[in-house]
């Protein structure tokens, strides 16, 4: 009997230690979401209310509500423009993968590669695209392939060096360890560098993305192609010259949306995979 009351005293005692259910409204998955879209909210109002104050023309900076009304009316036109520009910015992304990747195991493998290399990798980095995108295109006589080439470029050089540091950075300890158990170079990269260098490569990945859509803009600029396999850059032009400044904020938000939503699809595969095992995915989660 005694027993009996001691567990429940003992029950009855730890239950208000128990913190409660965290409201939904506090949560940080809400709170990531919910406040950059009011500040967004917040700034476009202002836009709207700035421009009806002092009748700005429309030729010159359009309000949101405008804008919107242009992407409506040119939908279909910015839609298919925006898909040419997605898949040159796809094809420039999974080429500057595989080949960063591949660069950067070669550098691991020999630093006498790395040392050899590596300033060309940095000066493809620090050269304005919009300065040999010009023989690009006329170097690659495909359309499409130039434009691909010139947004890999922009693109590549994250991947190299977010891969390369991550296979670097492997514990010291367990580098000994598995120098001791004889394991081989190809064992040591599949089992204990690549497995290390994954949050790096994912980090590479992300800001690859974003660059490769740049990429795809600045070259579509550049080669100036219309017709049917426009890009937005195209439109963006197209606009301009026509005055129309509705339709080139539209382009312009089309861009920046698709942007935004590359960053964050990688982002989320980078948790989904690193979620389970790596510490810094429970880190962004906070």
């Amino acid at each position: 009997m005694s027993t009996t009351l001691n567990v429940s005293a003992a029950t009855t005692n730890r239950a208000p230690n128990r913190a409660p259910p965290m409201p939904w409204v506090q949560s940080d998955r809400f709170l990531r979401v919910a406040v950059p879209a009011a500040v967004g909210l917040i700034l476009l109002l202002l836009w709207e209310g700035l421009v009806r104050a002092f009748a700005v023309p429309e030729f010159l900076v359009p309000g949101p509500l405008r804008v919107a009304q242009a992407l409506h009316e040119d939908f279909g036109l910015l839609m298919a423009s925006l898909w040419t520009t997605l898949s040159i910015t796809a094809g420039a992304f999974l080429a500057a993968t595989i080949v960063g990747t591949l660069i950067a195991f070669a550098f691991v493998q020999s630093r006498w590669v790395e040392l050899s290399f590596f300033p060309y990798a940095v000066l493809l980095q620090v050269t304005p695209i919009a300065a040999i995108a010009p023989l690009i295109i006329i170097w690659v006589k495909n359309p499409t392939a130039a434009l691909i080439v010139c947004a890999v470029l922009i693109a590549l050089f994250p991947i190299i060096a977010n891969t390369t540091m991550g296979l670097r950075s492997v514990s010291p300890g367990l580098a000994a360890f598995f120098r001791m158990q004889g394991a081989t170079r190809w064992q040591t990269l599949l089992r204990l560098q690549i497995p290390s260098a994954l949050p790096c490569w994912f980090a590479g990945l992300r800001i690859s993305c974003g660059l490769s859509l740049v990429g795809a803009v600045v070259a579509e600029f550049v080669a100036g192609t219309g017709g049917q396999g426009a890009g937005l850059a195209y439109q963006i032009l197209q606009a301009g010259y026509q005055l129309n400044i509705p339709r080139l904020f539209a382009a312009l938000a089309l861009i920046s949306l698709s942007g935004v939503a590359l960053f964050w699809a990688m982002l989320a595969l980078s948790n989904a995979v690193l979620k389970g095992w790596h510490e810094s995915a429970h880190t962004q989660e906070r």
